[in-house]
């Protein structure tokens, strides 16, 4: 049963990664390296442990909030991808995304276990309910979210990058964009089109299930 829950995925996207001193793992990642996890090579766990333990720990310390906890999670994630390296199929996804989905997992313990040990807090003189389970599943998924679009983000070029950071997070129109820049409209809506295109397929990527 734990071996099946393992094998769930969480989604993948926000703020940069490089501040953490993490390489998205998108264009170190392949298909051989799969295959290797799938077959049992430690020295593909070795690889995936370097590449991704960055992103983990970024995605557990933005949930949690809390350095130390953020380590342990990290460390629980890639001894459980190891534990049921199994139940990974190549055939149906790719390691970085399995590895994202198990962290979901242990965040998600963590913050229940967080939730059990404070079941009642007392503000000026109310009752707060801890968040429930639904509650804290979005807010994990809205966390990881933002971490993996902006690792994304961060392997475009310019100016597509900067137009889509503009798009994303400042939230202005097509033709604010090309006055930022001093770009043709033309330009900027080329470039959101392609971009965006290239973001869907990477994401989905990340997203899939089994």
């Amino acid at each position: 049963m734990e071996g099946r829950r393992e094998f769930q995925r969480g989604t993948g996207h926000g703020t940069a990664l490089k501040e953490w001193g993490v390489t998205p793992p998108s264009t170190e990642w392949t298909s051989q390296l799969d295959a290797e996890f799938s077959a049992g090579d430690e020295a593909a766990l070795a690889v995936a442990y370097r590449r991704l333990s960055p992103l983990v720990f970024t995605v557990a310390l933005r949930s949690m909030d809390d350095r130390a906890v953020a380590a342990d999670i990290t460390q629980d994630v890639f001894v459980r991808a190891w534990r049921f390296r199994d139940s990974f199929d190549p055939r149906f996804g790719t390691v970085p995304a399995w590895i994202l989905g198990i962290s979901r997992n242990v965040i998600l313990d963590n913050l229940a276990a967080r939730s059990r040990q404070n079941q009642v807090v007392a503000r000026s003189g109310a009752v707060v309910e801890p968040e429930g389970p639904r509650g804290h599943a979005r807010e994990v998924d809205a966390v990881t979210d933002r971490v993996v679009l902006d690792s994304e983000l961060d392997l475009l070029g310019e100016p597509q990058r900067s137009i889509l950071r503009l798009a994303f997070y400042e939230d202005l129109t097509h033709q604010q964009i090309a006055q930022r820049l001093e770009l043709p409209l033309g330009t900027v809506k080329s470039h959101i089109r392609r971009s965006l295109a290239h973001l869907r397929s990477r994401l989905g990527e990340w997203n899939a299930t089994p």
